[in-house]
């Protein structure tokens, strides 16, 4: 028996009245994912052996009625450190890697009695925007098997709208959650800067890089943000800042807000259906009470530049730690130790790391750091700069989540540079350090939109409520593609 298309409270129901117990959900997500991984190839490792173990502990100890999230499956992104289960960020320098602690977002899921159920497929150390730079497979779009399913966090998004898991974790440092949710129809938050802990989390843009949850539905993804975040103390980038429940705005309605909808959003590179879209998403806005407006955000257009250089040269930086010394693949044909450096990262490595490794360490080295990597300092302040005004006066922002629908598999992945462009729309959110969310918006040719709304720093309540404002008044959640059993 299959018990996906249960919402989580439901799940939690059955759990506490014994109809079924967390072995038998357990079960039946593991099945789900099996029956549906040769299709879409979200999983990297399942771990069957490890979440049977945790969810007959969870059935002996009893399922807690006042925790939602007891005994409810979770996959994870191969990128966050999982004690004793396979974690290679989807590369070969780390295809036998087995870390030997919990990242800090996992420890909370378990201290909540939830269930690691797997670690999902993603691009090479989150580097790529189709999960189709991964060592081990390419991931494929839930709803259209000849679409990619965005990157870098690919597998987690198909595992949810696939009906693999109700609920997964992903990575966002450019847009990694955010786009791979919006080609595959369902919700994705990139947090705050600061609002989870990056403990455990191997590093890529540690300046950009946060922890989200991806869901079905808005109020799963804000009950997974409650669980997951939290001020950490080993984290030295973790905010200070308290502990709320992200679901208390949820059903309010959003009357007299202002919403402010930037004109570059939709200018020169956005799909003519995509734009039409998000307009009419902005009228549907009008139609609760909300204000629309246009704004402009000038210096988005130096998004991607000053993305690239940044976030290539903070991993040029955090990738040196893997060398085949200690862990991990190591180079068989090596003769001295600069030949173990040498050799293992060459062939460890896939050609986009080493590229952005590459780039970041040109973009550091003498002679070109400050015409490279302190400009892009200087340019992301203008950026952040620019969010601070608009919400002097608004309270959220609206736009499109990205540029076009989900494009072909082996369309884009040898052109790196029009890959890149493919995140202009959720880049600067990350450069800000801003909390944004995408949400199912309707269909371009049968694939699915994604509205993106972003808000000042700590306002995931805020954002969370107008998301489910736009959510109660649509059924563009409610729509299924045929591997959940949809007709699209």
């Amino acid at each position: 028996m299959s018990f996906n298309h249960k919402t989580i409270e439901e799940l939690h129901d059955l759990l506490v009245s014994k109809e079924i117990s967390a072995r038998e959900l357990t079960q039946a997500s593991i099945a789900d994912i099996k029956a549906r991984e040769e299709a879409v190839g979200s999983f990297i490792t399942i771990s069957e052996e490890e979440a049977l173990a945790q969810a007959d502990a969870i059935d002996a100890k009893g399922i807690d009625k006042d925790n939602i999230m007891s005994g409810i499956p979770l996959a994870v992104k191969d990128n966050i450190s999982t004690k004793g289960i396979l974690t290679t960020a989807a590369s070969k320098i780390l295809y036998n890697y087995k870390p030997v602690f919990d990242a800090t977002a996992i420890s909370k899921a378990y201290e909540k009695d939830m269930i690691v159920i797997g670690k999902t497929n993603m691009d090479e150390f989150a580097m790529g925007g189709s999960t189709e730079t991964s060592y081990f497979k390419k991931t494929k779009n839930a709803w259209d098997h000849s679409k990619v399913p965005g990157g870098s966090s690919g597998g987690s998004a198909t595992a949810v709208a696939s009906g693999q898991v109700r609920l997964s974790l992903g990575s966002d440092t450019g847009g990694s959650i955010r786009q791979p949710a919006a080609f595959n129809g369902i919700v994705g938050l990139k947090p705050t800067y600061g609002r989870i802990s990056r403990f455990g989390l191997i590093a890529f843009g540690s300046s950009l890089d946060q922890i989200g949850p991806l869901s079905l539905t808005v109020r799963e993804n804000a009950q997974l943000l409650n669980v997951i975040a939290g001020p950490d103390s080993k984290d030295s980038t973790s905010a200070p800042v308290g502990i709320e429940d992200f679901t208390s705005k949820i059903g309010h309605d959003i009357k007299g807000m202002k919403i402010a909808l930037p004109k570059e959003y939709l200018g020169q590179g956005i799909d003519p259906q995509i734009k039409e879209n998000i307009l009419a998403a902005a009228k549907q806005f009008e139609k609760l009470g909300a204000i629309v407006e246009e704004v402009s955000l000038p210096h988005s257009k130096y998004g991607v530049a000053v993305y690239y250089i940044i976030a290539s040269s903070e991993a040029s930086s955090n990738l040196q730690r893997f060398d085949g010394i200690r862990y991990g693949f190591r180079a068989e044909d090596a003769k001295s130790l600069e030949d173990i450096y040498v050799k293992t990262r060459s062939q460890g490595f896939g050609d986009e790391v080493k590229r952005r490794i590459m780039l970041g360490t040109f973009s550091l080295s003498s002679g070109y750091y400050d015409a490279y990597f302190k400009k892009a300092g200087r340019v992301r302040t203008l950026i952040i700069q620019d969010f601070d005004k608009v919400f002097a006066d608004y309270d959220v922002i609206m736009g499109p989540t990205t540029p076009s629908p989900a494009f072909g598999l082996d369309t884009l992945n040898h052109d790196p540079v029009s890959m890149y462009l493919a995140d202009l729309l959720t880049i600067p959110v990350n450069l800000a350090g801003l909390p944004g969310i995408s949400i199912p918006s309707g269909f371009v040719d049968g694939l699915p939109v994604g509205l993106q709304l972003i808000g000042p720093k700590y306002s995931e309540n805020r954002i969370y409520q107008v998301a489910s404002a736009f959510e109660a008044s649509t059924d563009y959640h409610k729509q299924e593609p045929i591997i959940f059993g949809g007709d699209k």
